[in-house]
């Protein structure tokens, strides 16, 4: 498949079949995030794939209440966002039946002499991306995920995750229940400001 294809039909995938993916796939996609660029190519990333029936469904409890009692407090906002919740709260609800959990995370480590967090976002986020394309590419769904902000304290323990490792993205992995579409995207005329910023 090409790069641009995976990209172009990387849409978010919230309804995961359950059956597994095999750890070739998994490490396949990793190896894909690994390619990523880093900051001084410090390759300060770790992925914690988490198969475990019995982790999934710890994180599942932890999450999912959180999620709904967060989500009742904001307002409903149109078709698309809302659709998009409801797929959200399906997947907090439906998270210890996913194949895999990967979490995206590393240390502040660079530079060097005098490390910074903000370079830790900088390697973190382009890995994660190449894992989310290359897990297209595979026919595997995946969606970016902020529900470790949700439960940090209880994954690192559960996950025995060092306390100064940052959590960048939570990926559940599996295979799609729908088919990939084409992501909806402002055209580039609207966003391309040629050689200076104009309106």
């Amino acid at each position: 498949m090409d790069v641009i294809e995976a990209m172009e039909t990387c849409s978010a995938a919230r309804y995961l079949k359950p059956d597994p993916v095999p750890q070739e796939l998994l490490e396949r996609a990793i190896y894909a995030a690994t390619r990523a660029s880093s900051p001084g190519n410090s390759q300060q990333w770790d992925f914690i794939v988490v198969r475990s029936p019995e982790a999934k469904q710890k994180i599942r409890d932890l999450l999912a209440p959180r999620f709904k009692a967060m989500r009742e407090g904001l307002p409903t906002t149109g078709q698309i966002t809302n659709r998009m919740i409801a797929g959200a709260i399906h997947l907090a609800q439906a998270l210890d039946e996913v194949p895999a959990i990967i979490f995206v995370c590393g240390p502040v480590a660079y530079p060097p002499n005098a490390p910074m967090e903000q370079f830790v976002w900088s390697a973190l986020y382009p890995a994660a991306q190449n894992l989310i394309v290359a897990a297209r590419s595979l026919g595997l769904g995946t969606t970016f995920t902020t529900f470790h902000m949700l439960m940090e304290h209880e994954l690192r323990e559960l996950l025995g995750i060092p306390k100064e490792i940052k959590f960048g993205v939570m990926i559940p992995i599996g295979w799609p229940q729908n088919d990939f579409v084409k992501v909806k995207r402002k055209p580039i005329s609207k966003v391309i400001h040629w050689d200076k910023w104009s309106d």
